[in-house]
């Protein structure tokens, strides 16, 4: 078998197995030793020049991962109650783990779900600062309609925004996922927001600028109700995939649980866009979990690190993403 067959498993099992919570894997022994790193650091500012780089860089998101008790299970659901298309399934019984991708287009152009299986692993905790993923539909009532009559959980029926017109509604999935469902007339995928609650929104903006190169396609306060939320993305918002950054007021720290994992974006240069992280996690916090390199075995290069909250993304080589793909 070719390197390029094999290549998926290695990376999949890479970046979503060892990472499993409470695994002594490379990545946790890195993670730690990064740490220590980093209490020893002294703050430095990064240089104006290399910031640049992330806003010229060709990025975008590729993938949200996470892990599901029951594969099958959560295939059936999505595709049935969602929509989605089963893009890649793959079972790999040495490493004890299997997993699947699902979305709305292929993955060279659309933001998918990277759903991961441990073996004999039926549950997760999905913590307090994971808020949900977001599907864009024309007909909020009619979707939800379908998905309660596919047994679906709707845990907020549709409806207005408070203090707006948007029309809502909000849907688990069978592992206690939540789906905001937003009414949408157009969209450029369906599949195309992903929401982190996050304890100081003005230092998690700045973070995501500088380290992601992402702006601020807009913001909502709402007093009322004691909470701030920033949209950022690669375009305007009907063009590019969503993160929701919400601040509760007063709340400066979220559990994480052991479910889901993170957001995987794709750069044309790993080890310029680690440099950038490296700078900025000095400056703002947060830690490198992966120095840039290739994965041992495989010729795919990635570096992985968190934000000041602790959620987790991964840069991955976009030449290297598509040949994966074939």
């Amino acid at each position: 078998m070719g390197p390029r067959r094999i290549a998926p498993f290695l990376l999949s099992f890479f970046l979503t197995h060892t990472a499993f919570a409470g695994d002594t894997s490379r990545a946790s022994l890195e993670a730690i030793s990064s740490t220590s790193n980093m209490a020893e650091a002294t703050p430095v500012a990064p240089s104006s020049e290399l910031l640049e780089w992330p806003k010229k860089d060709k990025r975008r998101f590729l993938h949200a991962v996470y892990r599901v008790g029951d594969l099958d299970r959560t295939i059936e659901f999505y595709t049935e109650c969602f929509g989605m298309k089963l893009l890649r399934k793959r079972d790999v019984p040495e490493e004890k783990y299997a997993n699947a991708f699902l979305g709305f287009g292929p993955e060279e152009s659309h933001f998918v779900v990277e759903l991961t299986y441990n073996y004999g692993v039926t549950s997760y905790d999905i913590g307090t600062g994971f808020g949900h993923f977001a599907i864009a539909t024309p007909d909020v009532y009619k979707l939800v309609e379908h998905i309660r009559a596919k047994g679906g959980n709707i845990t907020r029926e549709p409806g207005p925004v408070k203090g707006g017109t948007t029309v809502i509604a909000f849907v688990k999935d069978p592992d206690g996922y939540v789906f905001a469902l937003i009414e949408r007339a157009s969209t450029h995928d369906p599949l195309y927001q992903v929401m982190l609650r996050v304890g100081d929104l003005e230092r998690s903006i700045k973070f995501y600028e500088k380290a992601l190169g992402l702006r601020v396609v807009k913001t909502v306060d709402k007093p009322e109700y004691k909470y701030t939320i920033a949209f950022l993305g690669y375009g305007e918002e009907h063009e590019t995939t969503l993160l929701e950054l919400t601040y509760n007021y007063g709340v400066t720290e979220y559990t994480k649980g052991n479910a889901y994992a993170q957001i995987a974006i794709g750069t044309d240069d790993v080890y310029k866009s680690a440099e950038v992280v490296n700078q900025v996690t000095n400056e703002l916090g947060g830690k490198i979990t992966r120095q840039a390199g290739p994965i041992p075995g495989i010729n795919t290069k990635i570096t992985s690190f968190l934000d000041p909250d602790g959620w987790k993304t991964v840069l991955v080589d976009n030449q290297d993403f598509l040949k994966e793909l074939e």
